[in-house]
């Protein structure tokens, strides 16, 4: 796969990336680290190590497996002003229940919203973007 160019290639394309997936047995060429094992204990270890924070990038069902282990500090989620009827929940159905606290709310000139939670009651790790 080819590295892309544009205003966030550069830093994007540097970034180490850690691929959780059902069906590869060995990472892309983009800088990849594939997680194998128990997804929860990895991430656990890899928030563990010293560097900058993850992120989980447009993955719901990578959402749905950390979230009931507490490894999600924050939770980034863009509202975009269209409606399409159904859908997929970002959290299941049966999941434990968390009270998110709104730390930031900001809008877009196309009127997406971008609001930012933290766990109710947790410190948020957070740097501005």
């Amino acid at each position: 796969m080819e590295e892309t160019e544009g205003e966030f290639a550069g830093p994007m394309n540097t970034l180490p990336k850690f691929v959780a997936s059902r069906s590869l047995r060995e990472p892309l060429a983009w800088h990849g680290t594939l997680l194998q094992g128990d997804l929860a204990e990895e991430v656990a270890k890899l928030k563990g190590q010293p560097g900058q924070d993850l992120l989980i990038y447009g993955s719901g069902q990578l959402v749905n497996t950390l979230h009931p282990h507490g490894l999600i500090d924050v939770y980034q989620l863009m509202v975009f002003p269209v409606t399409f009827g159904e859908g997929e929940h970002l959290f299941r159905n049966g999941s434990d229940r968390l009270d998110l606290e709104l730390i930031e709310a900001k809008t877009t000139s196309t009127g997406v919203a971008r609001l930012t939670y933290k766990p109710a009651g947790a410190v948020a790790r957070r740097q501005d973007r």
